[in-house]
């Protein structure tokens, strides 16, 4: 039997609700309780009041002054005479204490030296990079100031399109990481950019040692294929020298050489299981550069790196997934060697960002501080007089009562993070501080400045975000060459 109720019933239902949800409301002003670990969330007092909490960041006073206006300029640089006067309005600058500021005192010192030799400076980062966004922008800023060309180290196999390079491979080609997706299993012979590439599975490696006969195995035929980047800067568009960093070539493995079309070289890499740099040196920036590869087992290639001769090299290292805490499943005896030789002075490191979201409450964001400090700690270890820079996480915006607002735990992690930087001897800049702070995500994304993941900058964003920073490098330059 259908039951009718009058409007009387129906008013004091809904009165009745109301008030069970005013006083949850009241009782719990926050809108979340937890009972036996598990969370229960109701209307906040701010949503019940429609009082907005989020805070909103105007970005005209951010942005105003920043000019990422590119120049171009490919000649070259007289850096004795141009930099030491170099005066900027910046608010937001490198943090760093008297130890971080000895060491940099010695790298800016170098800068002054690139006309006459290489100075490496690897960007390592997360997704925050990718594509050589945020780097290629910092690239062409740094070697329009101290000279340099080319977009340095790339990798062996590359999955993600890059603005400052073109590669293409064959199907064969296999893509090893050690932050995620496939990784090695016989080695950890990663060498410094935490990928590499080979055009016969890992396995082979350990039959080769072991058995003599499959030298006489069919070989397998591999070719990569890199050109300068039609979108890159100018002077990541110059290059005349091409190294190829290999290890794990257990087999004789012919190599052929194609520029423009033109077989130039007919090769073979050196067959004895270490690493080793094949080079390759020409008159004139290549239009297409093709390597063709014969071995019955393939090496473990390294990467490329694409280079102008002296100056600044500055190295695109992205690692989409990675917190950064990479160093221990690598060779290290490999990166170390590496480093050395590159002669590697500036370490920038680029993360934070992937582990916010993960990150319950304050004692995992010390922790999480302290471990990513264990990294850095191998890198001083690694490479002791090399400078190293922290740039933190950016603003991060998740769902809080339906509207996007800064994680709560991030500004207490960003300052973890500034310690445990000191702490080594590094300086720290503050993205998420330069970006606005708190909320300023969700201006970015509104003026198409960031993705609507309320994560990731945009290519204009990033070039934004890239000038803070570079504005923040050259105040410390200025400020630490001219102190007597």
């Amino acid at each position: 039997m259908r039951k009718n109720y009058s409007p009387f019933h129906i008013i004091l239902f809904i009165t009745i609700c109301l008030s069970i949800l005013g006083g949850i409301s009241l009782l719990v002003p926050s809108g979340k309780l937890k009972i036996a670990g598990y969370d229960f969330r109701f209307i906040s007092q701010n949503k019940l009041h429609k009082i907005d909490t989020r805070k909103k960041v105007d970005l005209k006073d951010i942005v105003v002054d920043i000019d990422t206006t590119i120049i171009d300029n490919t000649d070259s640089i007289d850096t004795t005479i141009k930099v030491l006067n170099f005066n900027i309005n910046v608010s937001q600058h490198l943090e760093y204490n008297n130890t971080a500021k000895e060491t940099f005192k010695t790298f800016f010192t170098q800068l002054h030296l690139a006309n006459s030799k290489k100075v490496r400076i690897l960007h390592y980062g997360d997704s925050q990079i990718e594509g050589d966004r945020f780097t290629s922008f910092l690239r062409q800023r740094l070697q329009e100031q101290f000279g340099g060309y080319g977009p340095g180290f790339i990798p062996a196999v590359n999955t993600i399109n890059s603005m400052s390079f073109t590669q293409t491979y064959s199907p064969n080609f296999i893509r090893y990481t050690n932050y995620g997706g496939g990784a090695l299993k016989q080695s950890s012979n990663y060498g410094i950019l935490n990928t590499v590439g080979r055009f016969t599975p890992e396995d082979t490696i350990k039959s080769v040692v072991k058995n003599d006969s499959i030298k006489s195995l069919p070989p397998s035929k591999a070719w990569v294929e890199i050109i300068p980047g039609k979108v890159a800067f100018g002077r990541s568009k110059v290059f005349t020298n091409i190294y190829m960093h290999y290890t794990d070539a257990y087999t004789k493995c012919l190599v052929k050489v194609f520029v423009n079309g033109e077989n130039i070289r007919n090769d073979s890499l050196i067959s004895d299981g270490k690493y080793h740099i094949y080079t390759l040196n020409l008159a004139t920036t290549p239009e297409n550069v093709r390597f063709e590869f014969e071995a019955v087992t393939s090496p473990t290639f390294l990467g490329y790196s694409l280079e102008g001769g002296n100056g600044i090299l500055v190295d695109n290292i992205a690692m989409r997934g990675s917190s950064g805490t990479f160093f221990g499943k690598i060779n290290q005896g490999l990166a170390k060697r590496i480093y050395d030789e590159q002669n590697v002075d500036l370490f920038i490191m680029q993360f934070g960002g992937n582990s916010v979201p993960y990150i319950k409450d304050s004692t995992d964001a010390a922790n999480m501080a302290s471990f990513f400090k264990g990294q850095l700690q191998v890198i001083k270890r690694l490479r002791p007089n090399a400078a190293i820079i922290v740039i933190g996480p950016s603003d991060m915006s998740t769902l809080v009562e339906g509207e996007y607002t800064t994680y709560p735990i991030l500004p207490y992690y960003i300052e973890c993070m500034k310690k445990r930087t000191k702490e080594v001897g590094g300086a720290y800049f503050d993205l998420y501080e330069a970006m606005g702070g708190k909320d300023a995500m969700v201006a970015w994304v509104e003026n198409d400045l960031a993705a609507n993941d309320y994560i990731h900058f945009s290519v204009k964003g990033a070039k934004i975000a890239a000038q803070k920073f570079y504005d923040a490098f050259m105040a410390a330059y200025t400020k630490i060459m001219n102190d007597k």
